[in-house]
């Protein structure tokens, strides 16, 4: 969600400079790429670029082919065989050992529906949707592009009726959480990159000392959401935490009271205040929570435990596998710093359904890969 949301902005402020855009979309890989499809960029007429659809080896051939786009006011699909390192059409030594197809799509403002519309209806509601991008691997064919948003209990948002056959693929993509791509009519050329969209992290902080501003500084990083809170007034301030979204004074019992709880919201407990923390956990105990990091030994989180059991709660099973304490992956922490870099990768690890285990001993490729169905 952070390159979509970048992206957004980058065309607000092109369109308010009257400068006309193309849009970049990965919508298709064979074998290995840097970027996997819904890797998005978007181009200015004047050179500009925001987003990545690769780690730089693409970009300066894809600037002229998004510049091509917007002079003709036509989309267009390029393929990349970056299995060849003397391949002389990108004039670079890729090594990348796959084939990237992109879609370049001209942005045209007075389209109802257009690729930038659709995206922007991402930021409306925190919630998980679906956006169908259709292209053609054919030569000289006609290129459809990003043509349907969909979200549960939301009205269907689409550019082309002929997409709508599509639409028990986009329900069950939502109900899997996995993006595919597939054909979308057995007598034409056509696929469509049917992908998930998840909201960002919403990152939720009880405490405010010195230790919680590297680790906001790295979550601002990732396009997180984040909310600052703890009791002390000289320390939950905006001064301190200028790039979070939210910062208040609460109290341990009212922390909730404006905090709306999803399967992308993640909470700290890093007050270095032992009851405060007990109390925002106390009160964390009586919702839905995915997950709960707690700062400090394995001995205070026990000591939690038995302080909650005199009064009566107790943790169920369930709710241990999602409570996190000590906090963070056993990287060699010692500075704030560090425990903060150890804390976002868990988190991420945590939200990417992955161990957070050395690359070196995977098994196959990096990614995961997306399903290409017929």
């Amino acid at each position: 969600m952070k390159e979509i949301s970048e992206i957004l902005k980058a065309y607000t402020q092109a369109k308010s400079e009257g400068k006309k855009t193309a849009l970049a979309t990965v919508v298709k890989v064979e074998g290995s790429s840097y970027r996997q499809p819904g890797a998005r960029m978007l181009v200015t007429e004047d050179g500009m670029l925001t987003g990545a659809i690769s780690g730089g080896c693409l970009e300066g051939d894809a600037l002229r082919k998004a510049l091509l786009s917007i002079n003709q006011k036509q989309n267009k699909l390029v393929t990349y065989n970056t299995n060849n390192e003397d391949d002389a059409e990108v004039g670079l030594q890729l090594g990348c050992n796959g084939i990237v197809h992109i879609l370049f799509e001209y942005i045209n403002e007075e389209v109802e529906n257009n690729p930038i519309w659709l995206l922007k209806q991402l930021e409306l509601e925190r919630k998980e949707a679906v956006i169908v991008t259709v292209f053609s691997l054919k030569r000289n064919t006609f290129q459809m592009g990003t043509a349907l948003f969909f979200r549960k209990d939301s009205p269907l948002i689409n550019y082309n009726d002929e997409v709508l056959n599509l639409i028990s693929d986009v329900k069950e993509v939502l109900e899997n959480k996995t993006s595919v791509v597939k054909r979308l009519q057995e007598e034409n050329s056509n696929e469509a990159l049917i992908e998930y969209v998840k909201p960002s992290i919403s990152l939720v902080i009880a405490g405010a000392g010195n230790d919680i501003q590297p680790l906001v500084k790295m979550a601002v990083v990732l396009g997180w959401r984040i909310t600052v809170g703890e009791g002390r007034a000289t320390h939950a301030t905006a001064k301190r935490f200028p790039k979070a979204n939210e910062v208040s004074v609460v109290k341990a019992e009212q922390f909730l009271h404006n905090i709306t709880i999803d399967d992308q919201t993640y909470f700290l407990l890093m007050t270095h205040n032992y009851k405060y923390d007990l109390a925002v956990l106390k009160e964390l105990l009586k919702t839905d929570f995915h997950y709960i990091g707690i700062l400090g030994p394995k001995s205070k989180f026990n000591r939690m435990l038995d302080d909650l059991l005199m009064e009566g709660i107790t943790v169920n099973k369930e709710q241990l596998k999602r409570i996190h304490s000590p906090v963070g992956l056993d990287i060699g922490t010692e500075t704030s710093e560090e425990i903060a870099l150890s804390i976002v990768s868990e988190i991420k690890a945590v939200a990417s359904e992955k161990s957070g285990t050395s690359l070196k001993y995977k098994e196959g490729k990096i990614h995961d890969e997306i399903h290409y169905g017929e």
